[in-house]
C-alpha cells in the first residue's frame, strides 16, 4: 500500500516570482507552481486516501479467493488428466497419457483399474503408484520406473518392460504372459501367484524376490537371471522354463 504524504502549502506566486532571476524561466516556474498547488490539494483530499485503502482491500480479497479456490483448481486439473487418459483408451501412441498418469500419481490419486492397453509409455515414472487391477497389456513401457508400485492382479500381457525398474513392486497374481522383462530390475518384487508363461526374463535382477510355488513359468526364458533366490531356477526349469541366450526359437 502506498503511503500518502501531506504536502506543505506552496508559497504565494508573488513571492515565488520575486526569486526568479531570468524572465524566460517564468513560464516554466509558473507551471511548476501550478502543479505544486494541485498536488497539495490532492494530498489533503481524503477521498483519494479511501480509494487507496479500497484498492489494497481488493487485492486482499483477490488473494483470499485465489487460495480459497485452490481445491477446485486441483479437481479441475485431475478431471482433465482423467479425460486425457479415458479419451485415448484403446488407442496406440502416447496421447498425453504419460504426463497425465504421472501428474495424478504425484498428487496421490489412486490409479486402480486404469486402462492404458497398447499405449506408448516409454520412461514413465509411477513410483509407489496404486495400479491394482490395471490394464497395461501390450503397452510399451521400456525404461520405466514402477518401483514400489502396487500392480497386483494387473494385466501386463505382452507388455514391453525392458530395462524397467520394478524394485519392491507388488505383482501378486499379475498376468505377465508373453511380457518382455529383459534386463528388468525385480529386486524385492512380489511375484506370488503371477503368470509369466512365455515371458522374457533374461538378465533380470531377482535379488530378494518373493515368489510362490504357484508361479507360472512355462516357456519363460530365464537365461542369465541375476541374484535368483534359492530354488527359483530349479523350480522354473522343472515347470517348463528355458535358458536360451537368444530369443529366437
Amino acid at each position: 500500500m502506498r503511503v500518502r504524504l501531506h504536502r506543505n502549502r506552496p508559497e504565494p506566486w508573488n513571492l515565488r516570482r520575486q526569486g526568479l532571476k531570468h524572465g524566460w524561466t517564468v513560464a516554466f516556474w509558473a507551471f511548476e507552481w501550478f502543479c505544486e498547488w494541485i498536488a497539495y490539494a490532492l494530498s489533503n483530499w481524503s477521498f483519494l486516501e479511501v480509494l487507496e485503502y479500497l484498492s489494497s482491500f481488493g487485492v486482499l480479497i483477490a488473494v483470499i479467493f485465489y487460495f480459497g479456490e485452490s481445491g477446485n483448481r486441483l479437481k479441475q486439473k485431475h478431471y482433465q488428466a482423467w479425460q486425457v487418459i479415458n479419451t485415448a483408451q484403446g488407442k496406440g501412441g502416447n496421447g498425453g497419457r504419460i504426463e497425465a498418469l504421472q501428474e495424478l500419481n504425484a498428487d496421490g490419486i489412486s490409479l486402480v483399474g486404469v486402462d492404458v492397453s497398447g499405449a506408448f509409455l516409454q520412461r514413465i515414472r509411477l513410483q509407489r503408484a496404486n495400479l491394482a487391477r490395471s490394464n497395461f497389456s501390450a503397452a510399451d513401457m521400456r525404461d520405466s520406473d514402477l518401483s514400489f508400485a502396487d500392480l497386483s492382479d494387473a494385466d501386463l500381457q505382452s507388455a514391453n518392460l525392458r530395462q524397467s525398474i520394478l524394485r519392491s513392486a507388488n505383482l501378486e497374481r499379475a498376468d505377465m504372459t508373453d511380457a518382455d522383462l529383459f534386463g528388468a530390475d525385480l529386486a524385492g518384487a512380489d511375484l506370488s501367484g503371477a503368470k509369466l508363461a512365455n515371458a522374457d526374463l533374461r538378465n533380470t535382477n531377482l535379488a530378494n524376490l518373493k515368489w510362490s510355488d504357484t508361479l507360472d513359468l512355462k516357456n519363460a526364458n530365464i537365461f542369465g537371471v541375476k541374484n535368483a533366490p534359492e530354488g527359483f531356477v530349479a523350480y522354473a526349469l522343472k515347470h517348463g522354463a528355458t535358458q536360451k541366450e537368444s530369443d529366437n526359437p
